[in-house]
């Protein structure tokens, strides 16, 4: 019996672009969500929490952000929120919150109070 292809996989090359970078994106937000530790009840006590990490994941997706939005039409604005978000909750974190426009990824963004 021969296999039958699995018509569930797409090649990369048939994905258009801005999905490839949608979900490089949305990849990244979830991560850096899982690294401040916002999947449990309590972010302080999260066994996933670690904000180098986090700092890491925030500014590439705010390099992404920024440097796409103009591929994501009117899909841009939750993007940029969600970035915000990110950026706001890490803050809140922080033992000793950076200096308006020294958090990650505001080199990109500018300042998130």
């Amino acid at each position: 019996m021969t296999e039958q292809p699995d018509t569930t996989v797409r090649e990369l090359a048939d994905i258009p672009a801005v999905e490839v970078i949608s979900r490089a994106a949305m990849m990244l937000m979830s991560a850096a969500a899982e690294k401040l530790g916002l999947g449990e009840p309590d972010p302080d006590t999260s066994p996933h929490r670690d904000l180098d990490e986090a700092r890491r994941l925030i500014t590439a997706l705010a390099g992404l952000v920024t440097s796409s939005v103009e591929y994501f039409g009117p899909h841009a604005g939750p993007y940029r929120d969600g970035l915000q978000s990110l950026q706001r909750a890490f803050r809140e974190s922080s033992a000793h919150p950076d200096e308006p426009g020294k958090g990650p990824g505001e080199k990109y963004t500018g300042p998130v109070h």
